[in-house]
């Protein structure tokens, strides 16, 4: 048992699963913190100076042992911040990543079809004779002598 669970936890995508975990939650910290020290404080003080993750809307006062309802309508913007630069990172990220494994373009495909001197209908390139007016493909009426004459195609 303990074999098959290190085969598991040494697989490559288990690995890179907890890598990015644990750089994620780093990550994360360090986007809270911006919001918390940079990003909240100016916009408290537009907001009249207050701490703007204090921001709330009592329901009903502390009485006694009981605490107090309140909506905290500021942690919930903080965190739609949050999650926004969060996204934001990530997407730019993926867009970056992305980018570097673009591929050249691939090569034109071979021609199928080619075209009949005689009538300039498309026929298929293998073609020995125009589906469309029976020309024999390869060959063509000499327009003085009337005679087929080979051309090279």
């Amino acid at each position: 048992m303990l074999k098959e669970f290190k085969e598991f936890a040494m697989r490559g995508n288990v690995l890179d699963m907890a890598v990015g975990v644990v750089i994620g939650g780093a990550f994360g910290k360090i986007v809270t913190s911006f919001l918390n020290d940079v990003m909240m404080p100016p916009l408290g003080l537009v907001t009249g100076g207050a701490d703007f993750t204090e921001q709330r809307v009592v329901l009903k006062t502390a009485a006694g042992a009981a605490k107090a309802v309140a909506i905290n309508y500021g942690a919930f913007i903080t965190a739609v911040v949050d999650f926004a630069i969060v996204a934001l990172a990530v997407f730019l990220l993926v867009k970056m990543i992305n980018a570097m494994k673009r591929e050249a373009p691939a090569a034109a495909a071979e021609p199928t079809e080619k075209q009949c001197p005689e009538c300039l209908m498309n026929v298929p390139i293998k073609a020995k004779r125009c589906g469309h007016c029976a020309q024999p493909l390869g060959v063509t009426r000499d327009s003085r002598s009337g005679r087929h004459a080979s051309i090279p195609l």
